[in-house]
C-alpha cells in the first residue's frame, strides 16, 4: 500500500490540496502517506516533518487539550479539504434492475414463451372455408361470432398478469431495500464517539468528526477515523481487522503512536489528534479499492464514478495489480461491518450462524411443494395431450391435416398453458415474500420497542429462544449506582455518615484516590430537569464513587484539575483478569503514591495494612479479612449491594519501582474503605422475567459481581425463588464442575450443571462463552436449546457472537459488543428483550397463518386444474385467472397475514423448537378441512351448475369459445371462498373468534375489501381476457353465500378435536431436520406399545402402516417435538417413563414437562419432589 500515494489516482487531488496547503500547514496526501507508517518509523517522521504531535496539532491548528474552536467556518472549511467521515455505501439497485431481476423467476420465463407461441398461432387461419369442419373437433367453433379474431387476447392477457406480477415483485424487493437502507443510516448514527470541541467533550455522530478534532478513546471503542497518540494510559489495540495480527498491540507515544480506524481498543485509555478520516483513513483505502475492483468488474466499460472522480487509472491499476492483494483485503469488508452496507452484513451474518430456524423449515417446504406441482403440471399436460389425441386420431379416426398443425399446435400450447398455469399455482412464490415482508414490518415496529435490529432473522430466531444468558448491571438494574454503606476506620455506617464523624486523614485520602483513580471523563452533571436526579456521565460504578465523595460535601474537580490526565505517571486499566483499577502519582518529593479500587474480595487479598479510626494504618491480618467478609462483606451483599474496596500504597522515589511488574506492584496496599454501592432493580424487570418464565423461557444471570450480592438481586427480580431446586455458583466452582483433570470442557459434565443453574457470578467473559456453547451444543433436552445472550463488554464478543441472538447494551456497550451483536437495545432494558421474543413469535405466527392459507388455495386450485383438465379437457379455471388468484393469495395475502400486530397471548405458549413441523396438526386438519369444501363446491358447480342455475353448460368449449356464464360463476364462487377463508387464516391454534383483533390491523382490512371490489371489476367487465361474463345481482348473492359458507365451515372444523384426527400427526413431517439425533431405542419399542394398544380399535392395517413409516423415518422426534399424546395409552406411557430410573438421559417425554416445569432438566424427573440441595439465601 506504501507506493500508492505515488499513483495519478492523487494527482487531481493534490492539485487541489496545493491551493489550501497554505490555510492548514499539511494536505490530504502528506497526512495519508504519514499514516501508512508504523511504529519507530512514525515516530520519527512526525519528530523530522512536523517536530513531533504538538507540531502537527499547531499546522492543524488545534489544540491537543481544547481541541477545534468549533467555529462553523474552520470546520466547513476542514470538510472542504479534508472531507467527511463517510464511506459512500455502493449504489442501490435502480428500479428497472429489480424488474429484470424479477424477469429471472423461470416459471413466469416459461409462461411468457408460451403466451408469445399462443399470441403468434391465434393469428392464424387455415385456409379454405371447409377446413373448420376438415379439422374435426379440433376446429369446432372456431369461426363462431366471429370469436377467432379475439384469439390473441389470452396470449395477451397471460403477458399482461406477468407484467403484473413482475412490477409487484420488483416494489416489494425496492421497499426492502430501501428499508434495508433505513436501517443501516439509523445503525450508523446510534454510533457516538467522544470529542473535545472548544475545551468541551462531546458527543458527535461519527460522520461529523473532522480532521484535527481530538478523541477521547477508551476501552471498547471502535476507532472512527485514524490519528496520532497524544496521550495514553496503558493503551492496547487489537488490529487483526486491518493486519489480521491476532495479538494486541501496546500503543504509547514514544514507540508507536499511530491509530488506526476500525480497530477496537481491547484496554486502557487516551488521546488522539484526528489525521484522515472517510475515503482518506486506512479503512477508507481499502474499501475505495475494493469498490473500485468490483465496479471495474461489473462496468467495464464505463467510468467508475469515485469520490474524487477520476478513478479510471486507478481501476486499471487495481486490474492490474495481482490479484491476491484484493483478495487478502477483502475480509476487512465483514470484520469492519459498522460502515459496510447491510447487504454485507447479510453475508457476513450468514458464515457466523447456522440457517436461521424458521429459513430451514420453510426452504424444505417450498422445494416439497414445487416438486408435488411440477409432478401434477407434467402429469396435467401428459393426459390432456393424450386425451386430445386419442379422440381426435382414435376415436374419430380424423387424419392428420397439415394445413390443421397451427391449429392442433394451438390447442398443444393450451393445454401446455394450463400445465404451466398448475405450476404457478403450486409453487409458493409467496413464502419468501410474506418471510420479508413480516420481517421488514416487524423490525419497522422493533424500532418503537427499542429494539435495532442488525440481522433481520435474529428478530426470527428469539421467538424461538429457549433461554436467556443476562447481565445483571444496566440490564436487570437501572445502571444508576449510588453509595448506600460504608466501612470505614473500624465503623460500617449503615447510611452515609456527616464527613465531621470522620477523621480528617481518611477523608482526604479517600476523596483523592477517588477522584484521581477513576476515568476522567466519567463525571457528574447537575439535572436536566429541575429537581431531577444529577445526571450520571460515563463508567457508572465509578458515578457511584464520585457521588459518595459529593455527600460527604466535598468536589472532586479541583483535585482533578489540580493533577490532570497527562500528569498521570502509569495508570493500571480495568480488565477482566485484573478486577481493579490503579493510578499512579508522583508526590511533590520525587515519591510515588498509587490508589487501587476494585471488587473487595479481590482488592482485600492484596492488603497488608488497613486505617484505624484516627486514619492510621494498622497491620491487617488474614484473620481479620476473614471476619471483615463475615460481618461487612456478606451483609452488604446479601443487601443486593456490589461491594468495593478502596486502597492506597506509597513507593520511594528512589530506586523508581520496575512499573511493569504488576504483581509485585499491585501488592501490600492499604485499606481506606469499603463502600457499599446500589443498583436498584428495574421495576419493570421482575414481570418481565414471569411473563419469560410463563413463555417457556429459562432465565439466567451472568454477571461479575459477588455471589451473595448476584443472590439477592436473582430473587429481587425473580429468576430464583427461595426453596426451589437452582444452582447458584460462582465462575470458580462452575469450572471445577465443568472441566476434567486436564481442564477441558466436558459437554457431559456441562449437561449436568447448564440445566439448574441460574446464577453465575463471579464469572469471566470466557465462562459466559463456555455456558453459551455448552447449552447450545448440549444434547439432553430433546429439544438443541435457542440461546438469547446480552453483553455490553468488549470481552463479550465472543459470546454474543456464538449465541443464536446477541443482545448489545446502546447506552452502556461498547463498539465491538455492538459490531458482534444481532440486536442492539437501544434503552439497555431487560423488558425490551422480552418485546422481542413477542415479535419474533409474532413472525412466525404470520407465517404460518399466511401457509395455511396459502397451502388451502394451492390444493384446491391444483386438483380442481388437475381434475376439470382430466374429465372436461379445459381447466375450469383459466390461465389469467389462475394469476389473479396467485397474485390475490401471493402477494396480497402475504402483505395482510404478515402485518398482523402482535398480542400478549404469545407469550402464553412454549416456545415451538427447532424441529417442530412448521405445519401444526391444528393447521393441517383446516388446510384439509377447508379444501374439502371448496372442492365440493367447485365439483358441484362444475358438473351440476348449470342445472341449478339454469344455464348453458361451459363443459367441452371449443378453442375459442366465448367465456361462459357456469365457468364465471366457478371462478367467482372460487375467489369469494378465498377471500372468506383468508379471515379464517388469521388464527392458527383452533381459536373460535376469527374476528378478534382484526380492526387493529388496516393492511388486512384494506386488503380484503380491495381485493373484493377488484373481484366485482374483473367478472363485470372483465371479459375476454379474464374469461368472464358478466353476472347478474342473484347469481353474485349465490357466490358470496357460498364463499360465506367458509366462516361457518370453520366453527365446524375447530370442533373436531385434533385428538379423532390421528393421521394428522405426521403433518408437517415434510419439514423435520435431517441433522437430529439417533433416537434411544426405548423411544421405538414404547411407540410399538402405544400403538400396540391401539389395535383395539379395529384400526389394525391403519396402525401397523402408521408404524412402519414412522420407523422409516424416525418420526418419534416429531411427536416428541409438537404434538401432545392424547388416550389412556398416553397416561399409561406418562406413568411408565416417570418410574424409570434418573440415569436415562435420552428418554424424554411430557412427563418431563410435568414434573419439572421449574426445572428445564430432562436428566431429573424426580428433581422437583427432591429437597431443594442449593441455593438458599
Amino acid at each position: 500500500m506504501g507506493d500508492m500515494s505515488n499513483s495519478d489516482f492523487y494527482a487531481k487531488n493534490q492539485r487541489n490540496e496545493e491551493n489550501h496547503a497554505a490555510s492548514f500547514g499539511c494536505s490530504v496526501m502528506e497526512l495519508r502517506s504519514l499514516m501508512e507508517l508504523r511504529g519507530p518509523e512514525a515516530v520519527i517522521k512526525l519528530q523530522e516533518d512536523y517536530t513531533g504531535v504538538e507540531g502537527l496539532c499547531k499546522r492543524l491548528k488545534t489544540s491537543p487539550t481544547e481541541g477545534l474552536s468549533g467555529d462553523q467556518n474552520d470546520l466547513d472549511k476542514r470538510k472542504e479539504i479534508f472531507g467527511k467521515n463517510l464511506i459512500p455505501p455502493k449504489k442501490p439497485k435502480t428500479f428497472l434492475q429489480l424488474v429484470w431481476e424479477a424477469l429471472q423467476d423461470v416459471t413466469l420465463i416459461i409462461l411468457e414463451l408460451a403466451a408469445l407461441i399462443s399470441l403468434g398461432l391465434s393469428f392464424y387461419h387455415p385456409p379454405g372455408e371447409s377446413n373448420g369442419e376438415s379439422c374435426g373437433a379440433a376446429g369446432g367453433g372456431v369461426e363462431d361470432e366471429g370469436e377467432a379474431d379475439a384469439g390473441w387476447i389470452e396470449g395477451a392477457a397471460i403477458l399482461l398478469s406477468v407484467v403484473c406480477v413482475v412490477l409487484v415483485t420488483a416494489f416489494n424487493d425496492w421497499s426492502k431495500e430501501k428499508q434495508f437502507r433505513g436501517l443501516q443510516s439509523r445503525i450508523e448514527q446510534e454510533q457516538k464517539f467522544q470529542v473535545v470541541r472548544g475545551s468541551q467533550v462531546v458527543q458527535l455522530p461519527v460522520s461529523d468528526i473532522l480532521v484535527g478534532d481530538i478523541a477521547q478513546i477508551k476501552y471498547g471503542d471502535l476507532l472512527p477515523a485514524d490519528g496520532v497518540l497524544i496521550q495514553g494510559n496503558d493503551l492496547k489495540i487489537d488490529e487483526s481487522s486491518l493486519t489480521g495480527e491476532s495479538d494486541h498491540v501496546k500503543k504509547c507515544v514514544d514507540k508507536d503512536p499511530m491509530l488506526l480506524s476500525g480497530t477496537h481498543v481491547m484496554e486502557g485509555s487516551g488521546r488522539m489528534l484526528v489525521t484522515a478520516i472517510g475515503v482518506n483513513s486506512q479503512t477508507g483505502i481499502i474499501f475505495t479499492l475494493l469498490g473500485a475492483g468490483t465496479e471495474e468488474e461489473e462496468k467495464k466499460e464505463k467510468k467508475g464514478k469515485m469520490q474524487d472522480g477520476n478513478m479510471e487509472s486507478n481501476q486499471i491499476k487495481v486490474k492490474k495489480q495481482d490479484g491476491a492483494a484484493a483478495m487478502e483485503m477483502q475480509p476487512l469488508k465483514s470484520a469492519e461491518g459498522g460502515e459496510s452496507d447491510e447487504k454485507e452484513k447479510k453475508k457476513v451474518s450468514g458464515s457466523k450462524k447456522e440457517k436461521s430456524v424458521l429459513q430451514g423449515k420453510l426452504t424444505k417446504l417450498a422445494v416439497q411443494i414445487g416438486k408435488a406441482g411440477l409432478l401434477m403440471s407434467a402429469v396435467t399436460v401428459i393426459i390432456l395431450v393424450l386425451y386430445f389425441a386419442i379422440d381426435n386420431f382414435v376415436m374419430q379416426k380424423n387424419p392428420w391435416m397439415p394445413e390443421c398443425t397451427p391449429i392442433y399446435i394451438q390447442y398443444f400450447v393450451k393445454f401446455f398453458i394450463i400445465g404451466v398455469t398448475v405450476l404457478v399455482v403450486a409453487v409458493p412464490e409467496g413464502l419468501p415474500l410474506a418471510v420479508t415482508i413480516s420481517l421488514a414490518y416487524s423490525v419497522k415496529k422493533m424500532m418503537k420497542d427499542n429494539n435495532l435490529v442488525r440481522h433481520l432473522d435474529a428478530c426470527e430466531t428469539m421467538g424461538n429462544a429457549t433461554a436467556i444468558c443476562s447481565d445483571k448491571t444496566g440490564t436487570l438494574t437501572t445502571n444508576r449506582m449510588t453509595a448506600v454503606q460504608f466501612y470505614i476506620g473500624d465503623v460500617h455506617y449503615k447510611e452515609i455518615p456527616d464527613p465531621g464523624a470522620l477523621s480528617h486523614k481518611s477523608l482526604d485520602l479517600l476523596v483523592n484516590s477517588i477522584s484521581i483513580n477513576s476515568a476522567y471523563t466519567t463525571k457528574i452533571l447537575p439535572p436536566d430537569k429541575e429537581g431531577g436526579l444529577p445526571k450520571q456521565v460515563g463508567n457508572k460504578t465509578e458515578c457511584g464513587l464520585l457521588g459518595l465523595v459529593i455527600d460527604l460535601k466535598r468536589d472532586y474537580q479541583p483535585i482533578r484539575n489540580q493533577i490532570p490526565e497527562d500528569k498521570l505517571y502509569k495508570v493500571y486499566t480495568f480488565n477482566s483478569v485484573r478486577k481493579s483499577m490503579s493510578t499512579v502519582t508522583q508526590l511533590s518529593d520525587g515519591s510515588f503514591r498509587m490508589y487501587s479500587k476494585g471488587a473487595s474480595e479481590i482488592v482485600l487479598k492484596k492488603c497488608s495494612h488497613i486505617l484505624n479510626e484516627v486514619g492510621e494504618p494498622r497491620v491487617f491480618r488474614p484473620r481479620d479479612k476473614d471476619e471483615m467478609v463475615k460481618k461487612v462483606i456478606e451483609p452488604m451483599a446479601c443487601e443486593g449491594l456490589r461491594t468495593i474496596c478502596v486502597a492506597y500504597r506509597d513507593f520511594s522515589g528512589d530506586p523508581e519501582p520496575s512499573w511493569d511488574d504488576e504483581s509485585s506492584i499491585l501488592n501490600d496496599l492499604t485499606a481506606i474503605c469499603v463502600v457499599g454501592i446500589e443498583d436498584p432493580v428495574r421495576p419493570e424487570v421482575p414481570d418481565a422475567i414471569k411473563k419469560c418464565q410463563r413463555a417457556g423461557i429459562t432465565v439466567r444471570m451472568v454477571t461479575g459481581d459477588n455471589i451473595n450480592t448476584a443472590r439477592a438481586i436473582a430473587i429481587k427480580c425473580g429468576i430464583i425463588h427461595p426453596g426451589e431446586d437452582f444452582l447458584c455458583i460462582d465462575g470458580k466452582e462452575f469450572n471445577r464442575r465443568i472441566r476434567n483433570e486436564k481442564g477441558e470442557v466436558e459437554q457431559e459434565r456441562m449437561d449436568k450443571v447448564w440445566p439448574k443453574l441460574r446464577v453465575l457470578a463471579r464469572s469471566s467473559p470466557t465462562d459466559k462463552h463456555t455456558l453459551v456453547k455448552g447449552i447450545i451444543d448440549s444434547t439432553a433436552t430433546d429439544q438443541r436449546q435457542v440461546v438469547a445472550v446480552t453483553g455490553d463488554g468488549t470481552n463479550d464478543g465472543p459470546a454474543l457472537k456464538k449465541a443464536d441472538v446477541g443482545f448489545a447494551m446502546g447506552i452502556a456497550g461498547t463498539d465491538v459488543a455492538k459490531e458482534a451483536s444481532d440486536i442492539i437495545l437501544t434503552d439497555d432494558n431487560f423488558s425490551s428483550i422480552v418485546k422481542a421474543v413477542m415479535w419474533g413469535r409474532n413472525v412466525y405466527d404470520s407465517i404460518s397463518k399466511f401457509l395455511q392459507f396459502q397451502l388451502t388455495v394451492n390444493v384446491v386450485a391444483v386438483i380442481v386444474a388437475f381434475t376439470g383438465a382430466c374429465i372436461t379437457q379445459d381447466s375450469p379455471l383459466k390461465a389469467v385467472q389462475m394469476l389473479w388468484v396467485n397474485l390475490i393469495m401471493d402477494t396480497f395475502a402475504s402483505l395482510a397475514l404478515a402485518t398482523e400486530p402482535p398480542t400478549e397471548s404469545l407469550l402464553r405458549r412454549k416456545p415451538y423448537g427447532r424441529n417442530k413441523p412448521l405445519i401444526s396438526s391444528t393447521m393441517t386438519k383446516n388446510i384439509l378441512g377447508h379444501g374439502v369444501y371448496q372442492l365440493i363446491i367447485i365439483f358441484t358447480l362444475l358438473f351440476a351448475g348449470e342445472k341449478i342455475f339454469d344455464i348453458d353448460s361451459g363443459r367441452n368449449a371449443p378453442l375459442h369459445a366465448p367465456p361462459s356464464e357456469h365457468y364465471t360463476i366457478i371462478f367467482n364462487t372460487f375467489v369469494m371462498m378465498q377471500l372468506f377463508n383468508e379471515i379464517n387464516a388469521r388464527k392458527i391454534h383452533g381459536e373460535r373468534n376469527v374476528f378478534d383483533g382484526i380492526f387493529r390491523n388496516p393492511i388486512f382490512c384494506t386488503i380484503v375489501f380491495g381485493t373484493f371490489a377488484m373481484q366485482i371489476v374483473i367478472v363485470q367487465f372483465g371479459g375476454k381476457p379474464f374469461s368472464c361474463q358478466p353476472l347478474e345481482l342473484e347469481k353474485w348473492m349465490w357466490c358470496v353465500f357460498l364463499g360465506l359458507g367458509e366462516l361457518v365451515w370453520g366453527q365446524v372444523i375447530a370442533s373436531v378435536p385434533n385428538s379423532k384426527l390421528r393421521f394428522l400427526r405426521r403433518a408437517g413431517q415434510l419439514t423435520r431436520k435431517d441433522d437430529l439425533p439417533e433416537e434411544d431405542n426405548n423411544e421405538d419399542n414404547e411407540e410399538i406399545d402405544h400403538a400396540e394398544r391401539e389395535l383395539r380399535r379395529g384400526q389394525i392395517l391403519w396402525f401397523r402402516g402408521l408404524n412402519r413409516i414412522q420407523t422409516q423415518i424416525d418420526v418419534v422426534n416429531t411427536f416428541k417435538s409438537g404434538t401432545s399424546f392424547q388416550g389412556a395409552g398416553a397416561l399409561r406411557r406418562q406413568s411408565s417413563t416417570t418410574s424409570q430410573t434418573q440415569d436415562v438421559t435420552n428418554v424424554s417425554s411430557p412427563s418431563h414437562v410435568s414434573l419439572s416445569n421449574a426445572l428445564s432438566s430432562p436428566t431429573s424427573t424426580t428433581a422437583a419432589t427432591a429437597p431443594p440441595t442449593t441455593g438458599q439465601c
